[in-house]
């Protein structure tokens, strides 16, 4: 059919993720007046990698992620990255608290629970690192209340379920804080872009972007309705692309020279989880941890408490999935039709140095529903196959990066923002932490794409965000007043779970 009249917005939002909701409702604040348009190619909002079945919903905040705290040569921890993750983790708490206090978000305990956050280790060299782990991070502001403990009763305290049926001849540890959450990044989604639709934000569903090009005043943006196959053009002065693992295809065909190079290689996910009463109030955490030998940091172990819908449920991987799409409702074409020219090299060295992460896909996809349930034995060693069943994740697209010199790659397991020169369009790649860091990543994309503005809106922004261009960790007594507000606001003063004295649950 032929293409309908053009029409006009200010801004256009593809996807409707946990990415574009953020950016949507950052935008409306500051800028009421504008027109934003969020384009959809399914039916509903957060139906890809922000669907609470399609991710972890930890809240990646460090607390409990060993690969953020490696161990260095000299036997030292390196908390680095754990304190960069967790600054911008208190950055998104705080706008979310501010959307309770202000109407943007409606119900905070759809989305957002507390769940201590736990790392868990076997083996006495292991956990002698984990004491080191814990040294290093309760030093730090932010992580003040991190505990350790290779106590076997108080094992079975807090976590019965895990500790039922263990061996204790080998030695365990754990750091435990009861500051982590769970997060429904679904039910936030929906809130944020139903705050955006009741101030005068479009949204259209079933509708997919086939191209972008420049025109004289930013960009075109070809749409296609899923259902009627009707064709439009929308025009626009600024484009974000929060589409997941789309948006490498989509960066590709904006032609922008900073997506040159870029490539990508999708990892599917897969779960076990539990929804047995008799199962899951036997468990009341988040437990990491650490990767098999030779898997990539996001393969990290973990048996998690889930809040979806009101309902406590157990989840426990991830187990690697692969496929060519780039989406769970993608195509089998999506890898395939990613490779260019231009990334060919980047794609290729990947490929070659990645032998490790290839031999751990095969050995994941050979796993029966037998063996998944054997894995989870190392952490709950009474595990029952017919309490679990295995749940298909969302699809993540890890970043193939281009070398800064000559040819070849390298594989980033973290998120990059691509945005063109002008600041006329930006777009989000890669994975973890992902959605928990959603609110600086998209200040990131203000700042970058609006400098003429940004700082105009800084004082609202600061509103919002306190601590706004301050690094709490360097701060104890503006993280101390942030951190009695959010936990007030976001209401996980009164319902923090605290471990049971009687070692019946926590």
């Amino acid at each position: 059919m032929a293409d309908t009249a053009v029409t006009k917005t200010d801004v256009v939002l593809i996807g409707a993720g946990i990415m574009s909701a953020t950016l949507g409702a950052l935008l409306r604040l500051v800028e009421p007046d504008w027109s934003i348009t969020v384009i959809e190619r399914l039916d509903a909002a957060a139906a890809e990698s922000s669907d609470p079945w399609n991710n972890a919903g930890t809240g990646h905040s460090a607390l409990c992620e060993l690969n953020y705290t490696p161990e260095k040569a000299d036997g030292s921890i390196d908390i680095t990255k754990a304190v960069t993750v967790n600054e911008q983790f208190q950055v998104s708490r705080q706008f979310w608290a501010h959307g309770v206090e202000n109407g943007v978000l409606t119900d905070v305990r759809s989305f957002l629970n507390p769940v201590p956050h736990v790392s868990f280790v076997q083996g006495a060299d292991r956990v002698e690192y984990l004491r080191k782990r814990r040294d290093a991070l309760a030093a730090n502001p932010l992580f003040a209340t991190t505990e350790f403990t290779n106590d076997h009763d108080e094992f079975a305290r807090r976590l019965p379920l895990m500790a039922a049926g263990r061996d204790f001849t080998e030695p365990v540890g754990l750091n435990w804080t009861t500051e982590g959450t769970d997060i429904d990044f679904g039910s936030l989604t929906k809130q944020l872009i139903n705050f955006a639709v009741r101030n005068g934000t479009s949204v259209l569903f079933g509708n997919e972007v086939t191209n972008l090009s420049r025109n004289s005043g930013g960009w075109s943006v070809k749409v296609r309705n899923r259902r009627t196959g009707d064709k439009q053009t929308i025009d626009t002065r600024f484009v974000f692309v929060g589409a997941g693992g789309e948006a490498l295809p989509l960066l590709q065909k904006s032609g922008i020279p900073e997506a040159k190079g870029y490539g990508g290689f999708p990892v599917g996910g897969q779960f076990l989880r539990a929804s047995n009463p008799a199962v899951t109030s036997r468990h009341q955490a988040k437990v990491y941890g650490f990767p098999p030998l030779g898997a990539p940091p996001m393969s990290a172990p973990h048996l998690d408490t889930r809040i979806i819908n009101g309902k406590p449920w157990l989840m426990f991987g991830p187990f690697a999935g692969w496929t060519p799409k780039f989406l769970k409702h993608g195509k089998f074409t999506d890898l395939p039709a990613s490779v260019k020219p231009n990334n060919v090299g980047s794609m290729l060295g990947v490929g070659l140095t990645q032998l490790d992460l290839t031999t751990y896909l095969i050995r994941q996809l050979a796993l029966s529903d037998s063996e998944r349930v054997d894995a989870l034995r190392d952490f709950a060693p009474t595990a029952q196959d017919a309490d679990w069943s295995l749940v298909h994740a969302g699809q993540r697209v890890q970043v193939i990066k281009p070398a800064e010199q000559g040819l070849g790659g390298t594989l980033e397991f973290g998120t990059a923002v691509l945005a063109a020169a002008d600041g006329s369009l930006a777009g989000l790649l890669g994975a973890s932490p992902g959605a928990s860091t959603a609110v600086p990543a998209m200040l990131d994309v203000m700042a970058r794409c609006f400098a003429d503005r940004y700082q105009g809106w800084v004082p609202k922004l600061t509103e919002m965000i306190p601590s706004l261009g301050t690094k709490l960790s360097a701060e104890p007594a503006l993280f101390d007043e942030v951190w009695s507000w959010t936990q007030r606001a976001l209401a996980l003063e009164s319902t923090a779970v605290v471990p049971a004295a009687d070692g019946d649950g926590l």
